[in-house]
């Protein structure tokens, strides 16, 4: 299942559909995990977004970003003309950290081998990291995400080198209504990168926002380790 393929990264195997089966390298999360929560969207995706880990709603649905924060990403991408159907959404780490704390150097080590997999197979035109954990995963250094939101780099994953494009995660809109615009125009500006959707009157929806979405109660959805987002 597991093997070195000599840079230092653990490489891994995925079934026919991207998905891990089972896995037990991680002995925290395998305690605090109802479910492996694999990627979701197209195998030959243009476009994929990259999160940090499953959070309580992920765990107990067993798909990336719902909730409130899967709201937000819901609403950029229908701003961007398209609908989750059309990207794949997957997370560095596959299972939930007890507590929704960050995942451990070790964790994101240990699942480092299956995202790279999954890129491999779906060899998308652009990846976007979803927040400061998966951009400074990905990018192998620190990161001000706030600051360094909407760049486009360059990053080694794995034996390929991918196109990046920087954001802050869908839950920070939630927290300062400020960085909404610039999350919209982001996730729209992937969306022209990848050659997919139609990207006009972001900035009316991201200002106007839509029905449902960010607007409603309860603590479910974004990740409570969002540092600086």
């Amino acid at each position: 299942m597991h093997g070195d393929d000599g840079s230092g990264e653990t490489t891994a195997t995925l079934d026919d559909d991207l998905r891990v089966t089972g896995c037990e390298r991680c002995p925290a999360l395998v305690e605090s995990r109802s479910r492996i929560v694999n990627g979701v969207g197209p195998t030959d995706a243009g476009l994929v977004f990259l999160g940090e880990a499953p959070g309580q709603n992920e765990d107990e649905q067993g798909e990336p970003f719902v909730g409130r924060s899967g709201d937000v990403l819901d609403e950029a991408l229908q701003a961007a003309g398209l609908v989750r159907s059309d990207v794949r959404i997957t997370n560095c780490v596959r299972c939930r950290p007890p507590d929704n704390r960050d995942p451990t150097t070790a964790e994101l080590s240990n699942c480092r081998g299956y995202l790279a997999a999954e890129l491999d197979r779906v060899d998308p035109e652009l990846l976007v990291t979803l927040g400061k954990v998966p951009s400074q995963h990905v990018l192998d250094r620190d990161v001000a995400i706030t600051a360094e939101a909407g760049s486009v780099v360059d990053a080694r994953i794995g034996e390929s080198s991918r196109r990046v494009l920087l954001s802050v995660h869908p839950a920070a809109t939630l927290y300062d209504r400020s960085q909404r615009e610039g999350f919209f125009e982001s996730i729209a500006e992937a969306a022209r990168i990848a050659g997919i959707g139609i990207a006009d009157d972001t900035e009316a929806d991201a200002d106007g926002g839509s029905n449902g979405g960010p607007s409603g109660g309860g603590n479910g959805g974004g990740q409570s380790r969002l540092g600086e987002f």
